[in-house]
């Protein structure tokens, strides 16, 4: 399949996609992620390997595009967990320097 990263041109195949990555150990996946054999990679780091551009010279989206044409699983950003806060009822009590009652 024919397809632009970066303004550049390139001819991916699925086969060649995952020849490209075997042997490469996924990065932490902090943004949008590709699953390609069995490993979740970020898409940046396969961008990367498979056009051999630096991250900066591309973005998430097109090799995103690229690995969901090919018939990869792509993953957007992960959601963030959510932070335990206080309760209206506790955060209170913190103003005022008492606890509050559990």
């Amino acid at each position: 399949m024919r397809c632009i990263i970066a303004r550049f041109p390139f001819d991916l195949t699925k086969s060649g996609v995952l020849a490209s990555m075997k042997g490469v150990t996924p990065e932490l996946v902090t943004g949008e992620s590709v699953i390609i054999g069995r490993r979740r990679y970020p898409v940046k780091q396969v961008g990367e390997v498979i056009t051999g551009q630096d991250r900066r010279d591309f973005t998430a989206g097109e090799v995103t595009r690229a690995m969901t044409r090919l018939g990869f699983t792509c993953h957007p950003l992960p959601e963030a967990s959510p932070t335990l806060g206080l309760t209206p009822l506790e955060e209170a009590s913190a103003r005022l320097g008492t606890p509050a009652p559990r």
